[in-house]
């Protein structure tokens, strides 16, 4: 498997993929924002009489269960059978997966009737979503006792999908292949949208990445290395997240190269 994160950069800025997102109302502003620094072009539209129709123009598709409604599930589903339909990626970020029994049994909802390329998640989330008994506090992760890596390639496994977990380091897995990103500051836990734009990002990167592992871990790198390049001038959160979006648009494929630290498990 050959990773080139600033290669998958240049691919994003050059082809300009539509993500279409059905997203979490809390941090829709910045996973927007994200796509755009990044090179991508993004669409947030949630209307049921829309979501089939955008879907079958984007190349992409981001779920986020973050501010789940059973009505906004099944528009998510119907978003997803249609991107099924034209073979585009689906990202769905389990967003509070484990903290309450209506959102699991919605995330399972979405996984039994869709195709979901990638899954992503904190550990706990993760765990959740592969079965385990553990609880999420609100949308932060709680500790989970078993191997991420074995649950993760599990999951990936059982699902057919790469799984992502988000963390200090990062799981990006499928059911043969492991890899650990090491970027990112932890600043990146001062604010609230982190982990929904995460997605965002890898929903952007696969949609010109063919290999969801690939798109997933290259994604992440790039992302994550914007943060410790905002995290080095920034006086608080405030400043570190206005310095996140100026560093993913200015960011350049050598330093990409350089400051990349992705392990192959």
């Amino acid at each position: 498997m050959n990773i080139i994160a600033s290669e998958c950069l240049e691919r994003v800025r050059r082809k300009t993929p539509l993500v279409h997102h059905l997203t979490n109302w809390v941090t829709i502003y910045d996973c927007a924002n994200i796509v755009k620094v990044f090179g991508g072009s993004p669409v947030m539209a949630h209307a049921r009489e829309e979501v089939a129709d955008m879907a079958g123009i984007a190349d992409a598709l981001v779920l986020n269960i973050g501010t789940l409604t059973s009505d906004f599930v099944e528009d998510m589903i119907i978003a997803g059978k249609s991107a099924n339909k034209k073979e585009i990626p689906v990202v769905l970020d389990v967003c509070g997966a484990g903290a309450t029994p209506f959102r699991d049994r919605k995330c399972f909802e979405i996984l039994d009737s869709i195709s979901v390329g990638i899954i992503k998640g904190n550990s706990s989330e993760i765990a959740r979503i592969a079965g385990e008994s553990v609880s999420t506090k609100g949308v932060d992760a709680s500790a989970v006792e078993k191997n991420m890596v074995d649950l993760a390639q599990d999951l990936a496994g059982r699902r057919s999908c790469t799984v992502v977990v988000t963390g200090k380091e990062d799981i990006v897995a499928d059911s043969g292949r492991a890899l650990l990103v090491k970027n990112g500051d932890a600043m990146m836990a001062n604010i609230v949208g982190t982990g929904c734009m995460a997605a965002s990002v890898i929903g952007t990167f696969a949609a010109v990445e063919k290999d969801p592992v690939a798109a997933s871990a290259a994604g992440l790198v790039c992302y994550e290395v914007a943060a410790e390049l905002a995290a080095k001038d920034a006086a608080g959160p405030g400043s570190f997240k206005e310095r996140l979006f100026d560093a993913a648009f200015s960011l350049d494929g050598e330093t990409v190269g350089r400051m990349e630290k992705l392990e192959r498990l």
